[in-house]
């Protein structure tokens, strides 16, 4: 990776302040981060709880955002340089390199520390349906709202001849969260407007109130790389409807088409996680069984740290049991625990405030069981990367990637199995 410098002097200034701000959350991403399969409808007592929640955030929820571009970037192999300050993002310098970005704006949402309070305080009151339905509407406006902001971003860039890059936030792949109090005060050196908002990092990383997120944001004026590699492309996973620069349509499903077996440049545009990722893990992290009625047991090894108490280190084993080939790799048996000998889960913020709630609701996520492992393909999972599992969609995130991995490393031996076939005929 080439090291590149930029100065935003010669672009208009951006500053994007908010508070409060109407939030277009779309039933079905609400629905999905619940837990609900694509076209499952809520009903019922589920319907009604879902209601009461988006009743009560729509009278007491005080949603905000804040975005400004920035005055300088400095693209190196190891990560980034942003007004100055340096961030160890291999990830986000490799996008941006690709892309030749040569601005970023940096942006903050939050859905204010309202909906947390009362959740907890439902909890308190032994009403733990009413807490789960409040608690995941929180996650729904903080998505709803980094999709607005990425939306406003593209309004200002498109007649400066710009375009916005997917965003890339702390705790997301190769990027520690422990950098986000660094984020944050970057963020806070505001230029016309106040910060909109109350908000603390903790040293850790955690972010206080934690229904928050910050981002970057890329910025490119070379339109071709977004035409070589599409997942530079933020449209297919942006559902902001009446957007007027939309450069490629919305996947309802999650992903692109399936790809044709036998590849890894067509697997690249079906798996949401990096190629070399899902080879790295397959090599490393899975352990495969083959059983003799042609059943198959798998166990993946995550490796995270909490989110609070310095980034203490954990790991949890996914056991995943599929059926024969013929069936499709039918998803028979899934379960997800702490490693042996780990002690980093107890550390987590979720742990220390109810043990039993986390790791029973842990235990008891079962994504995808009995359909076929193709499935994952498919799978508009929750968008939560941060390395502990105090929240439902961090964890959905984890079960993805063990899902992926384990798609990728069997679709690969059954690849090298066909190639062996064919040098015998």
């Amino acid at each position: 990776m080439v090291m590149a410098a930029y100065m935003a002097m010669d672009t208009p200034l951006l500053e994007l302040a908010a508070f409060p701000v109407a939030v277009p959350v779309r039933p079905e991403e609400y629905s999905r981060l619940l837990g609900y399969p694509p076209g499952r409808r809520l009903e019922g007592r589920a319907l009604e709880i879902a209601a009461a929640a988006q009743d009560w955030y729509a009278r007491n929820g005080r949603p905000w955002l804040y975005a400004r571009n920035a005055d300088s970037l400095v693209i190196s192999p190891s990560g980034v340089s942003i007004n100055g300050q340096t961030f160890q993002s291999i990830r986000l310098a490799r996008l941006l390199a690709e892309a030749e970005a040569e601005h970023v704006v940096l942006a903050a949402v939050g859905a204010g520390a309202e909906a947390e309070d009362e959740a907890h305080r439902r909890w308190q009151e032994e009403k733990p349906d009413e807490y789960f339905f409040l608690e995941i509407y929180g996650s729904a406006v903080v998505e709803a709202l980094i999709t607005l902001a990425g939306a406003q971003i593209c309004a200002w860039a498109e007649p400066l001849g710009m375009m916005v890059l997917p965003h890339d936030s702390p705790g997301y792949a190769e990027w520690n969260v422990a950098e986000q109090p660094q984020l944050l005060r970057l963020l806070r050196q505001t230029r016309q407007a106040e910060f909109p908002a109350r908000l603390e990092a903790l040293p850790s990383g955690m972010l206080r109130p934690r229904k928050s997120l910050l981002a970057v944001f890329g910025l490119t004026r070379h339109g071709e790389h977004l035409r070589r590699w599409p997942e530079l492309v933020p449209c297919e996973s942006c559902s902001f409807g009446p957007c007027s620069y939309r450069r490629a349509p919305f996947q309802k499903a999650g992903w692109r088409k399936k790809p044709a077996a036998g590849s890894d440049a067509g697997a690249a545009a079906a798996y949401q996680t990096n190629i070399k990722a899902l080879r790295r893990w397959a090599s490393e992290r899975l352990r495969m069984r083959a059983r003799e009625d042609g059943h198959w047991e798998m166990v993946f090894r995550y490796d995270g740290t909490t989110c609070s108490n310095l980034g203490r280190p954990l790991a949890f084993d996914y056991h995943v049991q599929l059926g024969p080939r013929e069936t499709g790799y039918t998803i028979q048996a899934l379960s997800c625990r702490p490693a042996a000998g780990d002690a980093g889960h107890r550390q987590m913020c979720g742990y220390l405030e109810n043990s039993d709630r986390l790791m029973t609701a842990i235990a008891s996520e079962k994504p995808l069981l009995g359909q076929p492992l193709a499935a994952v393909l498919g799978w508009r999972r929750g968008a939560g990367p941060a390395g502990c599992y105090c929240d439902a969609g961090s964890r959905e995130h984890k079960w993805g990637l063990a899902l992926e991995t384990i798609h990728y490393a069997l679709c690969a031996r059954d690849r090298d199995a066909a190639g062996a076939e064919g040098e015998k005929l």
